[in-house]
């Protein structure tokens, strides 16, 4: 039996990156020797074994066979002969098909496995697939177009790009799952410059199968004066890369990706201006969320950035009646840690943009934040015990305390 640590940990002590976790592959043993060895079975469709005292991964060196589209698609053969160089040709990426030899002391040899150039692919900063068993699985164009948003000076190799233009022709891509796209988009926004995944999956042509509201952006045109990039597609990539740079949520990151979805769908006649693109921008974020099955906390906050972010923008006019009904709109008084990343993202918005636009102040986010602290600054309890035999006068007494409180903060407006 020989165990080797292969995989992202390889590369990424190759490119002197930290080495998060390791992967190891056993080659030469069945499932019952690693069980008297104390290890724990816990894979389900192949045999993948925990350690007995560091709890890592081990699985079994194994070749596989696609038996149906998809990425469950497939049937797997394990048995002591399986050799290492049969085990990573299924491996997605060059980069990733690399191996050394976990020695008796648990150190690793300096002596690397590289049957299919993951050395070179390295050194040239290239994604290349090994083989054309890559074709076969489509989450593959997925961690591509992921790689790409971690790995920012590495480009896709000219044949690994045809062939995935060939795996989203031939509807490879439309069997994914959607908790599986969810997965690998949601990994892909919390990278380094999430624009690049999906200049990755519109290079490929995927992303008009995964995110058609998304792949609709491109091409159509802003106002220059306010959007000097022009393109709508353009400036969302930049507010999702602000919104990375500065290093928001993954909430607020989804929602900077999704604010603008309605501006593509504006009629050509009416074009660069965008009325109403925000309640547009509502309607579609429910069946993209729906299909994606999108976590409720990325949902709920995209819904009130799409919803309310012109109305954020435009805030310095609003006086304090106005600044109220726009907490309220939010839900700031209830989820005032929300709001803030609601604020994060109508910044990012603000700031991905052309020209002078990135570097502007954006004073709206203090006016609001100041406007929050005075409104909640009311006992909106004793407020309603004054209105004990009148209950529903109490909604209206509460919100006129609050817009008192905003007044006698000096958040007054156009209006007041």
């Amino acid at each position: 039996m020989k165990i080797y640590a292969v995989g992202g940990a390889i590369r990424d002590a190759m490119l002197g990156l930290p080495v998060k976790d390791r992967d190891y592959v056993v080659v030469g043993a069945t499932p019952e020797d690693m069980v008297r060895q104390g290890f724990k079975p816990v894979g389900r469709d192949f045999p993948v074994f925990l350690h007995p005292k560091t709890q890592a991964e081990y699985a079994l060196a194994r070749t596989e066979r696609k038996t149906a589209r998809g990425y469950h698609g497939f049937s797997f053969y394990f048995a002591p002969e399986v050799t290492l160089e049969e085990d990573l040709v299924r491996r997605d990426f060059t980069i990733n098909a690399m191996a050394r030899e976990v020695m008796p002391d648990d150190s690793l040899s300096d002596q690397l496995v590289d049957p299919y150039g993951g050395r070179r692919d390295l050194e040239a900063r290239l994604f290349r697939h090994v083989g054309e068993a890559f074709a076969e699985d489509p989450v593959r164009i997925l961690r591509c177009a992921r790689f790409a948003a971690r790995f920012t000076d590495f480009s896709v190799a000219d044949e690994t790009l045809a062939l995935m233009r060939e795996m989203t022709a031939n509807g490879e891509v439309d069997a994914l799952v959607a908790e599986r796209v969810w997965q690998e988009i949601s990994r892909g926004l919390m990278e380094r410059r999430p624009s690049r995944m999906f200049d990755v999956l519109r290079a490929c042509g995927a992303i008009d199968r995964i995110l058609p509201e998304v792949a609709r952006l491109w091409g159509v045109p802003q106002r220059a004066d306010f959007h000097p990039e022009v393109d709508t597609g353009v400036h969302v990539m930049m507010v999702l890369d602000y919104a990375a740079a500065q290093g928001f949520s993954l909430p607020v990151r989804f929602a900077a990706l999704t604010h603008d979805l309605g501006k593509g769908t504006t009629p050509e006649d009416v074009l660069p201006r965008h009325i109403g693109h925000e309640g547009r921008s509502v309607d579609l974020l429910g069946p993209l969320c729906a299909r994606l099955r999108v976590p409720v906390e990325c949902r709920a906050l995209a819904q009130v950035v799409a919803r309310e972010h012109g109305n954020i923008h435009g805030c310095l006019k609003f006086g304090a009646a106005a600044l109220v009904r726009l907490l309220e709109r939010c839900d700031a008084l209830r989820k005032p840690d929300r709001f803030v990343e609601v604020l994060q993202a109508c910044e990012a918005d603000a700031r991905g943009r052309g020209g002078d636009f990135a570097t502007a102040p954006y004073p709206q986010r203090d006016r609001l934040i100041a406007a929050l602290g005075a409104a909640r600054s009311i006992d909106a309890g004793a407020v309603a015990g004054q209105y004990a035999d009148h209950p529903l006068k109490i909604r209206d007494a509460v919100q006129a305390a609050r817009i008192d409180a905003v007044k006698a903060a000096g958040l007054r407006g156009e209006g007041d």
